[in-house]
């Protein structure tokens, strides 16, 4: 899922030694310069390949309320796929409003809003090499990139 899950995309698929291939979605569930969900979850980018009949991993950056997940999850169902399985970084339980099943999970963290490792916030600090909790200040004030708030 585009764009923060890329950077784990790409290490996991340089791990993964059997035959496979990618396509990508886009999603928005925040608008503007927001840290929480706006619980209107829209596809940005569709895929370009048909996933009937075939084994899909839905590779996350984060699950938090689990609710563009779930949307997504009944979205790919209704094109009849093999198996559907979910791959996330990074897992907030503590956030969770829906039920999801994941299948495979880097990291529980806390509720705190984390950037880095493709992460943004106002679509900076996704070029951070790290996974860094952002300073509620930083994105109360809405200053951004200048001061790096970690």
């Amino acid at each position: 899922i585009l764009k923060g899950g890329v950077l784990f995309l790409t290490d996991l698929i340089r791990a993964i030694h059997i035959p496979h291939s990618i396509d990508f979605m886009a999603i928005s569930s925040y608008g503007g310069n927001s840290t929480e969900s706006s619980g209107v979850v829209r596809i940005l980018m569709d895929l370009n390949s048909n996933i009937e009949n075939r084994n899909v991993l839905i590779v996350e950056d984060i699950i938090d309320t689990g609710r563009t997940l779930m949307y997504i999850t009944e979205n790919l169902r209704t094109r009849n796929p093999a198996s559907l399985k979910i791959c996330t970084l990074l897992n907030k339980p503590s956030r969770r409003e829906v039920d999801v099943k994941l299948d495979y999970v880097g990291f529980d963290i806390p509720n705190e809003f984390v950037v880095g490792y493709g992460l943004d916030f106002n679509e900076i600090y996704r070029n951070l090499p790290f996974v860094g909790v952002l300073k509620p200040e930083m994105y109360a004030s809405g200053e951004g990139m200048d001061g790096m708030g970690m």
